[in-house]
């Protein structure tokens, strides 16, 4: 369904609230085309492929607010979809936040984005299947101690959005995404494995690596684990590559919305204005960047989007505020409404900006200390702000990689982590919406033997 008829479909249904007594109300019509394929030592083990097409409904009376959705798209579907989502309004309790955008606010008009690749639609699951199939069979072609692997996968999405309101908002548009992974196995003495993996992921196809340099690498650093051990418990500098970083950005992200403010579930609660980290930080929110995995012209309340530098050298400038958010908090939304039927606000493209030297002088630089390359469990707690989780990676002696490590933690609570950063490099890569450089942390607690 292209996305003419989805607006008029939004617009149909729209008209049908408006009609049973709604005093305002938001549609939302999605439309997609999904495949994913995992192969296990050459053989198939999953192939999903799925078209999807929803209506997403939120609804108003008053200050009162309900929502609704649906798959089925016949009559009888759309008039149970809006019948429902007008009794549940009865049934709400008011909200005295609740409510549309001012129409003013409204974007009316919005830059191409560049965000939808006709080629990821074309390709067919056989050729997925042979894409992973190449990305494993690269890595265990590497190294004849690379002796099982956990899959190679291949993942491909495309679809459209298109929203309606009675504020006045109409818009929509397309998007796409493809990625390649695989997470080869080495025996490693005393009958333990070594894995890990790498993966490659764009919204364009011909971004992507190459699935054999996907293997390669997802090979070089399994290999490079074995013999791994752990390291006496100290504290030391700790080096984060992009993809263990990519994690604490994440957790750090979900404490600067405005949902964890108004509910007081941030450790950075009153700290606005205040310095959060050290001056080589700053943490941008940009929906903006071209092809960008996060990018998006409008927000899901219909504001335009904008880049929001939420941290400046180390200074916490801003939280991520959708509508509903900024009335409660009695601020300015952000255009960061992350949900068109529901509230909450969420990131877009979250970045460190990049420093100004490489992740190997970064290295050099760094005398001893843990070099981290993946992290395990669940040890954040948004509250308070303390972390804690097992990691892996390397140690490091005189600016160079020395041995592998595992069976560590690393601990240390977000106030002091994010404020001792003293080291951040320039290899900032986007494949997914939050994303990181390597970046050096002055001293943790790592706990081993």
């Amino acid at each position: 369904m292209d996305s003419t008829k989805l607006l008029e479909l939004c617009d149909d249904v729209l008209g049908r609230l408006m009609a049973g007594g709604a005093s305002d109300a938001k549609v939302v019509a999605r439309t997609g085309q999904d495949l994913s394929v995992r192969v296990r030592l050459g053989e198939v083990e999953l192939v999903e492929e799925a078209g999807t097409q929803s209506i997403a409904i939120r609804c108003f009376k008053g200050k009162r607010v309900a929502t609704a959705s649906t798959n089925d798209l016949t009559a009888a579907g759309l008039r149970r979809a809006v019948g429902d989502a007008l009794e549940l309004c009865d049934l709400a309790q008011e909200d005295p936040f609740a409510g549309l955008p001012d129409p003013a606010a409204l974007a009316s008009a919005y830059p191409d984005m560049r965000l939808y690749d006709p080629a990821c639609g074309s390709i067919t699951a056989g050729e997925a299947v042979e894409r992973a199939r190449r990305c494993e069979k690269a890595s265990l072609d590497f190294d004849p101690r690379i002796t099982n692997s956990e899959g190679g996968s291949f993942g491909r999405t495309q679809g459209g959005f298109v929203m309606a309101t009675s504020g006045g908002f109409r818009g929509g548009y397309n998007g796409s995404y493809a990625s390649v992974s695989t997470s080869p196995v080495a025996a490693d003495e005393g009958g333990k494995n070594r894995t890990s993996g790498y993966w490659s992921a764009k919204r364009f196809l011909h971004q992507l690596e190459a699935e054999d340099a996907v293997g390669r690498e997802a090979a070089r650093r399994t290999v490079a684990l074995l013999g791994a051990r752990k390291v006496p418990t100290q504290e030391a500098p700790v080096i984060f590559d992009p993809d263990a970083a990519r994690s604490l950005l994440g957790a750090f992200a979900g404490c600067v919305t405005g949902d964890a403010i108004y509910r007081r579930s941030s450790f950075l609660l009153d700290r606005l204005g205040e310095t959060v980290a050290s001056e080589l930080v700053t943490l941008i929110d940009d929906p903006l960047l071209a092809d960008g995995p996060g990018s998006r012209p409008f927000d899901g309340d219909g504001l335009l989007t904008r880049k929001n530098v939420v941290v400046e050298r180390g200074v916490l400038k801003t939280w991520l505020l959708d509508t509903y958010g900024a009335r409660k908090l009695g601020m300015a939304s952000t255009g960061s409404a992350a949900s068109a039927t529901g509230s909450g606000a969420g990131v877009s493209n979250f970045y460190l900006a990049p420093g100004g030297v490489s992740a190997e002088a970064l290295l050099r630089d760094t005398r001893r200390g843990l070099y981290v390359t993946g992290m395990m469990g669940f040890g954040f707690n948004a509250v308070t702000g303390d972390f804690s989780r097992g990691a892996y990676g390397y140690w490091v002696e005189d600016g160079a990689l020395a041995f592998p490590v595992s069976e560590v933690t690393i601990s240390l609570n977000f106030k002091e982590l994010f404020a001792s950063i003293d080291g951040v490099a320039d290899d900032l890569e986007f494949k997914s919406g939050v994303a990181s450089p390597t970046f050096r942390v002055a001293k943790m607690t790592i706990a081993g033997s």
